[in-house]
């Protein structure tokens, strides 16, 4: 099929090279030269696993190109609007602006029967509103809401092989005549058996917020036993086990540590309340803004404990952070809980060092108060304590014998809690984890 992309950020980007990699012809879209530029050049701009590679394989197939030409979306026959819905200043509401131009300027060269598909993160009441300005210019197109679900590290396998799909279409029903021309797009993976289900546009749009609404809960709410286990000399991983086996709970998202970050949770929480407010349905969401809190207050309790490892005072002590990005097999800095945290330590007297295999560059652009060592070794050199806050793999197999040669004094905050403390405590370090005695 004909495929326009319209946003060729990381889910835009991600999306058309995957559309391109099942075989259909796709053209991304954006406003940024620069950007369209680099993805031109079979380069993503930024760090996703296999993307890079990926890009490099369809520009010899001639199936994928960019252009910052709006008009290139004329004659295609499916449109997947892309682009970012961020946090508004000083509000928790999401800005529309970027959707709005984006469906908006694509209008005018819709034909009848082309099918508009959103993916990007939107309050409810977002996808009804968009569908009548499509129906003013192009009564003949529809517009479909489509969610993605995303992992950053894995989005090229999400995107081709994922768990569901969500189509939201103006009447709900499985019959619509664009439900089968978005099954076709799709059709290798529905061929495998993945579902697929059909709802009107507003439940199509809070699936996507209640899922990460969802799992910000479950990440908070195993953060606030940790608070607990600290309290009472209990062990929160052992904990997290223990109820992560009963099936109605499940492991997974129940890992305490310093919170969640990068730049969907936390604006799509904060969004979701504010939506609700505007709804008259606030308070069905006030669990949101403690959920919120104790992420946010996991950032201090890590300052807090580095201070009570390097002795209760933090000037002049050297400490070196491994990790810049939210997640490992990121280069994502958004709203990242180690730079807040590494923030906090060097206005704390701190001498901080942080270092990242993919994400200093883009630390560098949030921070650039803060001292980046690309090299790990050179960042752990004479270092006083060593907090452990992105669980890059590297970081995670890290020899406790080899990395106490390295440091001056062997203290070391476990922020992720991957490490094995017993296995770093008879290396003869200093081990502190979160929730853990």
């Amino acid at each position: 099929m004909r495929i326009s992309v319209i946003g060729c950020g990381y889910l835009g980007a991600v999306h058309a090279a995957c559309m391109a990699k099942l075989g259909h012809d796709v053209v991304g879209i954006d406003v940024d030269s620069q950007k369209v530029a680099q993805l031109s050049g079979a380069r993503a701009p930024f760090y996703e696993p296999e993307l890079d590679a990926l890009l490099t394989e369809l520009e010899a197939s001639g199936r994928l190109r960019f252009t910052t030409d709006m008009a290139a979306a004329a004659g295609c026959e499916v449109h997947f609007v892309c682009v970012g819905t961020p946090q508004k200043r000083g509000e928790n509401a999401a800005d529309l602006r970027f959707v709005d131009a984006a469906v908006a300027g694509l209008a005018g060269y819709l034909s009848p029967g082309d099918v508009v598909a959103g993916k990007s993160t939107v309050p409810v009441g977002t996808a009804e509103r968009l569908a009548e300005l499509i129906a003013e210019t192009q009564p003949g197109a529809t517009l479909l809401w489509n969610p993605e679900f995303l992992r950053e590290g894995h989005a090229i396998s999400d995107t081709l092989r994922p768990d569901r799909f969500v189509y939201g279409v103006p009447d709900g029903n499985e019959d619509h005549p664009a439900v089968a021309v978005l099954d076709q797009v799709y059709d290798a993976a529905l061929s495998t058996g993945t579902p697929r289900l059909v709802m009107g546009y507003a439940t199509a749009e809070l699936v996507k917020t209640a899922a990460n609404s969802f799992l910000a809960t479950k990440i908070s709410f195993i953060n606030a036993m940790a608070e607990v286990c600290e309290a009472t000399g209990a062990d929160v991983s052992r904990l997290a086990d223990a109820i992560g086996m009963d099936d109605r709970i499940g492991r997974k998202f129940l890992n305490a540590g310093i919170g969640f970050g990068g730049g969907c949770l936390p604006k799509d929480i904060r969004a979701f309340m504010a939506r609700a407010g505007e709804l008259g349905a606030d308070q069905a969401l006030t669990f949101l803004r403690e959920v919120d809190a104790i992420n946010m207050r996991r950032r201090t309790r890590v300052v807090e404990l580095a201070r009570e490892l390097c002795g209760g005072s933090l000037l002049g002590q050297r400490v070196a952070v491994l990790g810049a990005a939210f997640k490992p097999e990121s280069d994502d800095v958004r709203d990242s809980p180690a730079l807040s945290a590494a923030a906090q330590l060097q206005l704390q007297g701190a001498v901080v060092t942080v270092t990242d295999p993919q994400a200093l560059d883009n630390a560098a652009k949030r921070f650039p108060e803060l001292p980046l060592e690309p090299e790990l070794d050179a960042a752990l050199d004479r270092a006083d304590a060593v907090l452990l806050l992105t669980e890059w793999k590297q970081y995670r197999e890290l020899d406790p014998h080899a990395t106490r040669a390295l440091v001056r004094v062997p203290r070391i905050l476990d922020g992720r809690n991957v490490l094995d403390p017993a296995k770093w405590r008879a290396a003869g370090w200093t081990y502190r984890g979160l929730g853990r005695p």
